[in-house]
């Protein structure tokens, strides 16, 4: 699996806002404590909010916040919002590989990378992560 600069703020900054529950969060202090371009990180706080996992406030007390408990946010659902697919082959959704002759069985083998990969990020929640940060 490869986690794009994209993928990796994405997380970083919804672990951020998640630390900072129930307060609301400025882009400006998101850039600057999880050290993420701003003008990069607006277009991520965009994605985020339209795929339903934060709110933005306007205004001068305005900001971010969950749009959701954080036990019910999954690392998952955070990759999908700023990057998509989990896998992909060739830049394809993996279930689309087709392979013949000697090859043929790699599609199985993509499809379960694919479930092992969903399997770890689907099950991890923000909530989970913010406990362990917290313990370290």
């Amino acid at each position: 699996m490869y986690v794009s600069a994209r993928t990796d703020y994405a997380v970083r900054a919804m672990l951020a806002v998640t630390s900072e529950h129930p307060h609301l969060v400025k882009a400006a202090s998101l850039a600057a404590a999880q050290d993420i371009p701003l003008s990069f990180l607006q277009g991520i706080l965009l994605d985020l909010r339209r795929a339903g996992l934060l709110h933005s406030h306007r205004g001068v007390d305005g900001g971010y916040a969950l749009a959701r408990p954080a036990e019910e946010i999954t690392v998952g659902d955070v990759v999908r919002a700023a990057g998509g697919a989990l896998t992909t082959v060739r830049g394809l959704p993996t279930s689309t590989a087709t392979y013949h002759g000697a090859a043929t069985a790699l599609h199985d083998v993509w499809i379960a990378v694919e479930a092992a990969i969903e399997g770890v990020v689907d099950h991890r929640t923000l909530a989970e992560l913010s406990l362990n940060s917290v313990k370290n």
